[in-house]
């Protein structure tokens, strides 16, 4: 089966219905995914923003946080040292970093909606 490696970011875009969510799940449909532990917080924080910003949608928010466990994601360790060194390689957080060293280690796509990682993975 195809791996990939997916960012908070295209899983945020599936689970919260944003409009890139049809393009996000049709890359991600059928594929077996992968991702830093750290992608469990950040679509946390996704939430924390969106429910600032709309309170009156805090509940459904919160349920379609919930409802990314439907989505099959496995965590994989990264290996901080590295990640670091590319981050400052490439110019990016070492959070972003982890999912490209991910990606790399794995020899798998990267699936991102954020514009400077999908760049530094093309590089």
């Amino acid at each position: 089966m195809d791996v990939k490696v997916v960012d908070a970011s295209a899983i945020a875009a599936v689970v919260f219905e944003e409009p890139e969510a049809a393009a996000m799940a049709q890359r991600i449909a059928g594929v077996d995914l992968v991702a830093p532990p750290l992608i469990e917080l950040e679509l946390a924080n996704v939430c924390l923003v969106k429910m600032r910003q709309r309170p009156e949608e805090r509940v459904g928010l919160r349920r379609a946080l919930l409802l990314r466990a439907h989505l099959k994601i496995e965590h994989l360790d990264v290996n901080s040292a590295d990640a670091l060194d590319l981050a400052e390689t490439a110019r990016l957080t070492v959070y972003d970093a982890s999912y490209l060293w991910l990606a790399r280690e794995l020899g798998a796509e990267l699936v991102t909606l954020d514009r400077r990682l999908a760049a530094a993975a093309v590089s």
